[in-house]
């Protein structure tokens, strides 16, 4: 199993390396970009810039626009008129004075030793901006994959033992409908119904935390983060709990079917014996191979509406929003980080396959 691990590890280089030169390719095509941006604003064509930005045009036009001449040649739309010396400074400014291959590489030896450089339009370095984030996409991730987990599962095996029965109809009626509510529309029913929106006002609308949250009492701390992270989880769990009680329900079935579960039965073990002490670790295979992505997803990405209906400033906001600006450092930051994340999440997950079924051997997989 070490060599194994050991293999798996090497991996992670060139899989992260192949990642990130295929989205460095992509963004060198994709039209637009800082340089872009900070042209439409000198010329007054972007008008939603943020105060930060704005005062960097500023700044670049006091420095910069006494030069005279024209750019027509600078290759960027929208910069004919102003003066090279400006497009100059506005590229050495964000790094693009560089050739792509020598800013590329740049960036892997930074990303090497976890520098991952500033925020063009936050003026912050992209390592603070997770981390100031990364309270709320752990709160959401975590919450709602432990209640999703502890729902699904134990539904999906009952479900099974009773496939067929009135149970397992009518939950699956629920289940149904819970699968066809799209999460963001869950959470906004969830406001008008419990946050002010029309009726009732027992929960708060933004933020994971109150204003007087560093004056409270720990008890009352806990309390008030409880209270914020409700409906946000509720949300999340409504839309992705079906997918996975559905899954653990047809896995385990197909394992009850099998002869071994019927020896069993016959040698007198009890419903119980026979589902936890045989079909569970078979059965459990398939869930835990999923886990991963699953985690992942609603770790960061799977979240963005909640988020942003909840006010909530997460990891999936801000990466959403970088995609927006064209904010290249916090774009390939977070992507790094995730596919880290994911990549070692899924190293785990093949771990994890060996303590729930002792008879995997990866050592004896070839590549």
């Amino acid at each position: 199993m070490s060599w194994y691990v050991l293999r798996r590890l090497a991996l992670i280089v060139p899989t992260l390396f192949g990642i990130l030169v295929l989205n460095f390719i992509i963004v060198q095509a994709a039209p637009g970009g800082p340089v872009e941006r900070m042209v439409a604003e000198l010329k007054g064509m972007h008008t939603s810039a943020t105060g930060q930005f704005a005062g960097t045009s500023a700044d670049m036009i006091q420095s910069g626009g006494s030069a005279g001449g024209s750019s027509d040649a600078s290759g960027y739309r929208g910069s004919q008129g102003l003066p090279p010396e400006l497009i100059a400074r506005i590229e050495a400014l964000y790094g693009f004075d560089k050739p792509p291959l020598e800013r590329f590489l740049l960036m892997l030896k930074n990303y090497a030793s976890f520098e991952f450089g500033d925020s063009y339009y936050r003026g912050r370095p992209v390592t603070e901006l997770i981390v100031e984030r990364l309270p709320v996409s752990i709160s959401l991730g975590l919450w709602s994959t432990l209640i999703t987990y502890l729902i699904s599962i134990p539904l999906g095996i009952r479900k099974a033992v009773r496939h067929g029965t009135p149970f397992d109809v009518w939950s699956s009626s629920a289940i149904i409908v819970g699968y066809a509510i799209p999460s963001f529309l869950f959470a906004i029913l969830l406001i008008v119904l419990f946050a002010g929106g029309s009726y009732l006002d027992w929960f708060p609308l933004r933020g994971l935390t109150s204003d007087n949250w560093q004056e409270l009492s720990w008890l009352g701390k806990i309390t008030d983060y409880l209270w914020h992270i409700t409906l946000p989880t509720i949300a999340i769990v409504i839309g992705n709990f079906a997918t996975l009680t559905m899954l653990t329900k047809n896995s385990f079935l197909d394992e009850i079917s099998k002869l071994y579960v019927q020896t069993a039965m016959a040698k007198g073990l009890s419903e119980n014996q026979v589902l936890y002490r045989h079909v569970f670790r078979n059965a459990m295979l398939i869930i835990i191979a999923g886990f991963p992505a699953a985690f992942v997803g609603m770790f960061f990405t799977g979240v963005l509406l909640i988020e942003y209906i909840f006010s909530l400033e997460g990891l999936g906001l801000l990466g959403f929003e970088s995609v927006i600006n064209r904010d290249y450092p916090v774009v390939f930051g977070t992507l790094f980080i995730f596919t880290l994340l994911g990549l070692l999440l899924k190293l785990v997950s093949d771990l994890t396959y060996v303590l729930v079924d002792p008879r995997i051997d990866f050592d004896r997989r070839e590549f």
